[in-house]
């Protein structure tokens, strides 16, 4: 059986490419900056989807800051592929 890093290992390499991270420097958590990178989507709608609840999406809050775990972000993108080999 795969664990769950095994299987969205893919998606952790294309996040640590698009963040501009070499494969073994690949950063256990960002910033919601460089999250809403990944997802191309604005910090603002972060922040909306963490107070409303849209999404379930994981993140880390101490005080002021929020973190995103990478392998979290990287499941929750294979969690909602559409289509042909989803």
């Amino acid at each position: 059986m795969q664990s769950n890093f095994e299987s969205v290992a893919p998606i952790v390499a294309e996040i640590g490419r698009t963040l501009g991270y070499p494969p073994e420097a690949i950063p256990l958590q960002i910033n919601e900056k460089l999250a809403s990178e990944v997802l191309g989507v604005k910090v603002s709608t972060l922040t909306n989807w963490r107070t409303t609840g849209r999404y379930n999406l994981p993140y880390i809050k101490v005080g002021r800051l929020v973190r995103y775990r990478v392998e979290d972000l990287a499941a929750w993108i294979a969690k909602r592929r559409q289509g042909a080999g989803s």
